[in-house]
């Protein structure tokens, strides 16, 4: 007898009524799709029985975790739109009245008759109506449990947003569906690198309930938790939380290693936090992944690091660290891979791979399968041997694009600085990343090799778009489908806000960034970025697809305005990827920062910046492009035009026009969906519409730029007054673009400075040539325009 035969008011096995369900649940639909359903039709009573799902009991995709996780969300769905869902154990069991829907793993019959059987991959989802047993039927199925998962929430998510949830179930014409993925692995990274700003939200179990419910929503499959990548070296380090992370998690039998003056209280609890993060991913199908990028124990010139590490010597560190490692993923049975920083950063010379032996030991010891995933920077062949004679899964994760977020596609060449000194080093911390490895700093380099043993998962540094809310729905598909080039695995995403307060830079009240705050997002910083991971989690799942489903969303947030609002969103999206592809003056996140740009003089190459990486003398035109192979640089293009040639790469002069024509698009589709949405002064419109005008202002400020610098650089090689003029001219447009921006400059009415009164001054994602604490000197507020008055440099 199943459980609903026994009790008619069971749904579930944890002893709750359905009445106690429907009020304890009645607003989980509304955190899956990410929108109030409040003004959506509720379709029955309370106690109507309108739906039954079948979940076979002797199915065993179908009685995974994750899927009864995710049938509880569909009943969610139901419930918020006044509809009740009930679980069956059998077909035979439902009454012929209720709309049926069959939850199930493998291959529907209807699919096999259709031809569709040979689309099945791992992770496939599949609604399908037809008839069983000679009652119609709504199968949601999927080839494993995770595409099983994918199935009823995409089932949730369609009723969330349909005008009648009902109708919609019997139209074969809408539920019709077969998706697989194009990735392996669709992953999120969230950092921690901020004792006053991370803590919060680390500690919060609602948070991690409702951010890794709208990760999976979305169809990431992994969530990489990233510690100890809140300093790049171990000097000056003050706030240093989970940097050299085991001491902070627990005490290892044998060691008497501490985080000074951490309470033996506080750092149970943070054991236990990591274990219920990872439990819950696990109960909802994701892959869970510990990243401890820093292996470190000792600060140097570190006067104010408000902890240390006490207790260890060289010649324990290793074992230590193994122990640990052992220990850490024994007591939370639900960490699936671990991600290794292996390069000099760590605290660990390179080519030391006897201390790489011995902490991978610990991974061993833990006795199960476990990932090891190691960032790609200063890799060689041996570190290589190392992690593969553990004999678990390995891979490796270059940099996609540098530290940057670029168009997408994949490098056609490296800049030049990257490239292996001739006379590479062979010794010290750096010996391979700054040696004859040095071409693996930011790209996939020689990885791609066609006989290789390890995985290969692209990662995306937080350098572009950091702070703005980004959403173009044609790169994101471009990118789901060029992140399995040569057999990768796929795409890591750091997520918007990555190192916000890295460095020891945290502010009090958060990480949402806004001084005003009735922007501040209600359900924790992510919920800004709802269609940004809608978009990329979707698109790198099934690239092209979710059209209808994005509409639906927004929609049900702004009204007739949706469509404007996804054309500005998309518009905006394209920007600041073609300025950093088309123009990199630092390959480092920690120096280039477009959405926050520090000026590069077109004259004077002695200014002051941060961008040491770029080619002499250091002014804008000799900046090269991150892709030299199809892009040219401003001096290049000059060259160009002076001798008659013309190489077929893309020109700073095209870049522009598209910049403006961006640019446009999105000021006009923002002017449009303000005309046409629900409520233009509600919070999500007004945060939408602040980052849209940003990127739209960029995008005139970066095209202006380009030409000034062109210009200029054609008066050089000509001698030609007239270009010196229109250099001048284009620069003072450059400049006005950006006081319009910034703000308080010259006469600009109050509305237009966007930046002002918005974030805070002191709003920061990683640390700049600035005060030493991460903290821009320019570009940040009312009196700081890039160049300080352009027309001089």
């Amino acid at each position: 007898m199943t459980p609903n035969e026994a009790n008619p008011e069971a749904i579930s096995g944890r002893g709750e009524t359905r009445r106690q369900f429907i009020k304890k649940t009645g607003g989980v639909a509304a955190a899956i799709a990410g929108a109030s359903l409040f003004e959506l039709p509720v379709f029955a009573g309370e106690n109507k029985v309108a739906v039954a799902i079948v979940l076979g009991t002797d199915d065993s995709a179908a009685n995974q975790p994750c899927v009864r996780w995710a049938v509880e969300q569909l009943q969610s769905a139901f419930s918020a739109r006044g509809i009740t869902a009930e679980v069956f154990g059998r077909l035979d069991q439902v009454p012929p009245a209720h709309e049926c829907i069959l939850a199930t793993g493998g291959v529907p019959d209807s699919f096999r008759g259709a031809g569709q059987a040979q689309a099945i991959a791992p992770e496939t989802l599949i609604l399908s109506r037809g008839k069983m047993d000679a009652r119609e039927v709504l199968t949601a199925a999927g080839s494993d449990a995770r595409g099983l998962t994918y199935a009823l929430l995409e089932l949730a998510d369609r009723v969330s947003f349909a005008t009648d949830p009902l109708t919609m179930l019997k139209s074969a014409e809408q539920i019709n569906t077969v998706e697989h993925p194009a990735n392996a692995i669709r992953s999120i990274a969230r950092t921690f690198v901020s004792d006053v700003e991370d803590k919060a939200w680390f500690n919060d179990r609602g948070f991690w309930e409702r951010y890794l419910t709208m990760l999976v929503t979305q169809r990431f499959n992994r969530f990489h938790l990233m510690l100890g990548v809140g300093y790049d070296f171990t000097t000056n380090i003050t706030d240093c939380y989970f940097h050299f992370a085991y001491p902070f998690l627990l005490s290892v039998p044998g060691y008497n290693v501490r985080a000074v003056p951490l309470p033996d209280a506080e750092r149970d609890s943070n054991l236990e936090m990591l274990r219920f993060i990872s439990d819950e991913a696990a109960r909802r199908g994701l892959h869970f992944q510990l990243g401890l990028w820093t292996h470190a124990y000792q600060w140097t010139n570190s006067p104010k690091a408000n902890y240390i590490i006490e207790g260890l010597t060289p010649e324990t560190h290793a074992p230590y660290c193994r122990d640990a490692l052992s220990a850490v993923l024994k007591a939370c049975p639900n960490i699936n891979g671990v991600t290794f920083r292996i390069h000099g950063e760590s605290g660990v010379p390179e080519g030391n791979y006897d201390l790489w032996k011995t902490i991978f030991d610990g991974v061993v010891k833990c006795g199960r399968k476990v990932e090891i995933d190691m960032h790609a920077k200063g890799m060689d062949q041996g570190m290589v041997d190392v992690a593969l004679g553990t004999g678990m899964p390995v891979n490796i994760s270059p940099k996609f694009w540098a530290e940057h977020m670029g168009l997408p596609y994949m490098q056609g060449a490296i800049r030049p600085q990257e490239m292996p000194p001739r006379n590479a080093r062979t010794t010290g911390f750096f010996s391979r990343s700054s040696g004859s490895r040095s071409f693996l700093r930011y790209g996939y380099g020689d990885l791609l090799a066609e006989d290789r043993r390890y995985g290969i998962l692209h990662r995306m540094w937080p350098g572009t778009q950091r702070l703005l809310m980004w959403g173009d729905p044609e790169m994101a598909a471009a990118y789901g489908r060029v992140s399995s080039f040569c057999g990768s695995a796929g795409l890591e995403l750091m997520e918007p806000l990555s190192f916000k307060g890295r460095k020891g830079s945290g502010l009090p009240g958060g990480r949402d960034a806004y001084a005003d705050t009735s922007l501040q997002p209600k359900g924790g910083d992510f919920e800004k970025y709802l269609h940004y991971y809608r978009v990329w989690g979707r698109n790198l799942y099934s690239p092209g697809s979710d059209a209808d489903g994005r509409q639906h969303w927004l929609q049900q947030q702004f009204g007739r305005g949706a469509e404007a609002v996804e054309g500005a969103l998309a518009a905006a999206g394209k920007i600041l990827p073609l300025v950093v592809t088309a123009h990199c003056p630092s390959a480092a996140n920690n120096n280039y920062w477009p959405e926050m740009y520090f000026n590069m003089a077109i004259v004077d190459a002695k200014r002051t910046h941060p961008y040491s990486d770029t080619p002499s003398p250091k002014r804008l035109g000799t900046v090269t492009p991150l892709d030299p192979e199809f892009f040219l640089g401003l001096d290049e293009f000059a060259d160009e035009l002076i001798k008659g040639e013309a190489s077929g790469k893309y020109s700073p002069a095209w870049v522009a026009a598209r910049l403006d024509d961006a640019a446009e698009t999105a000021a006009a589709q923002l002017h449009h969906a303000k005309s046409k949405t629900r409520d233009a002064r509600s919070p999500e419109f007004r945060r939408l519409a602040v980052d849209v005008a940003i990127q739209s202002g960029l995008g005139k400020f970066f095209a202006a730029k380009f030409r000034a610098g062109v210009l200029y650089a054609l008066y050089l090689r000509s001698g030609h007054q007239p270009a010196l003029a229109s250099a001048l001219k284009a620069n003072r447009a450059a400049r006005a673009a950006w006081a319009e921006l910034a703000g308080g400059q010259g006469r600009l009415p109050r509305r237009h400075h966007f930046w002002a009164g918005i974030f805070p001054a002191r709003t920061l994602a990683g640390p700049s040539a600035g005060d030493g604490r991460g903290h821009r000197r320019h570009g940040e507020t009312a009196d700081a325009t890039p160049g300080g008055g352009c027309g001089q440099n």
